[in-house]
């Protein structure tokens, strides 16, 4: 129940859906969309108001989330919440040695979750690494990453959380201890130099090929054999072209199972 509890709460279910701003909404649109919105924001902001828009979410896209999350820590739906729990409590239960991470947290809500288990299961001795650059994406390097050449999740504002939120988001749990360690920076600085002996659960969230491909390189050698490999974004091209090319180059073969519209997994053999 507790854990059940903490999906619902992390994914704010329990609660109405709030209203969303349309800025949000149109960040994926063409250009025109994108400066009306911006000129409501510039006509309403001086009167402290906001051009929303009402959301009545069918249980199934809450379950696969698919819509914007305006007040909840996860964008992960119920499905992969259920994932999440479901590799993590396996690797408990089959004694498969390793900390757990995420790549690229958001607001943190996975994160917590994981945390949350150990904390249920009163495991003491693995650590729940934080990465994130806790300023958005970077931007795109179409030299060495073609894939990500047209990529714009660099201008996604809403993307960036800072370190203190999220943070701050553990405490509300009363989930922030030393078990739960930041890793701060790009993946390209920060993931070569991790103090991680070996993985359990890696949970990549990058969005595009190059994030992908920083976690895939460096921390799928120390995943332990029966560990899980949970990616969030595969129904993006950047993602899925690197997450497909690591398997290829690599030869893995294990079953690259689906979890819902964007999520897949597998377990190292």
């Amino acid at each position: 129940l507790y854990l059940d509890l903490m999906k619902k709460s992390l994914s704010y279910s329990l609660w109405p859906d709030p209203p969303v701003p349309v800025k949000h909404l149109v960040t994926y649109k063409a250009a025109p969309f994108r400066w009306l919105s911006s000129a409501f924001d510039r006509v309403l902001g001086p009167k402290q108001l906001v051009l929303c828009r009402e959301q009545h979410n069918k249980p199934e896209r809450r379950d696969e989330g698919r819509f914007f999350p305006l007040c909840s820590h996860t964008m992960l739906g119920r499905k992969r919440l259920d994932n999440l729990q479901y590799c993590v409590e396996t690797v408990l239960e089959e004694g498969v040695e390793g900390d757990l991470i995420e790549t690229g947290v958001w607001r943190g809500g996975a994160s917590i979750f994981m945390r949350a288990i150990l904390k249920v299961h009163g495991v003491s001795d693995r650590k729940v690494f934080v990465a994130d650059s806790f300023a958005g994406l970077p931007e795109p390097n179409p030299t060495a990453y073609p894939a990500d050449k047209t990529d714009r999740h660099h201008e996604f504002t809403f993307l960036a959380v800072p370190q203190e939120e999220v943070e701050n988001n553990f405490r509300l749990y009363d989930l922030l201890d030393g078990q739960v360690v930041f890793l701060k920076g790009w993946f390209k600085d920060t993931l070569p130099m991790a103090p991680i002996e070996k993985l359990a659960v890696m949970r990549l969230d990058g969005d595009m090929y190059e994030s992908t491909m920083d976690g895939l390189n460096n921390l799928y050698p120390k995943l332990t054999p029966g560990g899980f490999c949970i990616i969030d974004d595969y129904g993006l091209p950047g993602c899925r072209r690197a997450v497909d090319d690591f398997r290829a180059q690599h030869g893995i073969s294990a079953e690259q199972k689906v979890v819902d519209w964007t999520g897949v997994f597998w377990r190292k053999v």
